[in-house]
């Protein structure tokens, strides 16, 4: 019989993440080298592309806090969200749509950021805080979620705002990126037609 090799521990900077994590926010983390953060605990993930989520942002300036790992962008929202993004995309008539836009929620995770005022940016693709969580007590009033699920109305950012704007941004990425397919396919020799 073989000897029992001990799961690999994960390096001391992955440790100090995890336990600045589960001090400071509360949230659930891996035991793993990069550390993952636990959805669907404490908060759900949208994600989509990166050119998408910042043109949401202009839009929609109330939000949680946004992570990004290479060219995706990752907004957190109140836990839950991601079992409501299909039917609240139907709602806002998206239904039908192909969009990149995604939600991560209970089962799932995502890469942690090093924690704000940390180290910044790492190599290439590496996740970081592009708007950092802040306190515990800041975090939970700060995720944008349904009248239904805990949103608190005022200041406190809205879902149903969040992923409009998500799913519209994302959709103009998808139609301007083959738009720029069709216009470098195009015979070089055909003139355009105009109306």
């Amino acid at each position: 019989m073989a000897p029992l090799v001990p799961p690999p521990r994960s390096a001391p900077e992955s440790d100090d993440c995890a336990q600045w994590y589960a001090r400071e926010l509360g949230w659930a983390t891996t035991d793993t080298s990069p550390v993952r953060l636990l959805t669907g605990l404490r908060f759900d993930v949208l994600e989509m592309p990166a050119a998408a989520g910042h043109a949401a942002l202009r839009r929609v300036r109330c939000t949680g806090p946004v992570a990004m790992a290479g060219q995706r962008m990752r907004l957190l929202v109140a836990a839950g969200s991601a079992e409501e993004l299909p039917g609240l995309l139907d709602w806002l008539e998206w239904g039908g749509i192909t969009l990149d836009l995604s939600a991560v929620g209970l089962g799932g995770h995502i890469t942690a950021p090093p924690p704000p005022g940390g180290a910044t940016k790492g190599s290439p693709g590496a996740a970081f805080w592009l708007r950092p969580p802040g306190t515990r007590q800041e975090v939970e009033q700060s995720l944008p979620a349904l009248g239904g699920l805990g949103s608190r109305g005022g200041d406190a950012p809205d879902l149903v705002r969040l992923v409009d704007a998500a799913a519209t941004e994302c959709h103009r990425a998808r139609l301007t990126h083959a738009r720029t397919r069709l216009w470098a396919h195009r015979p070089t020799g055909q003139p355009l037609a105009f109306s």
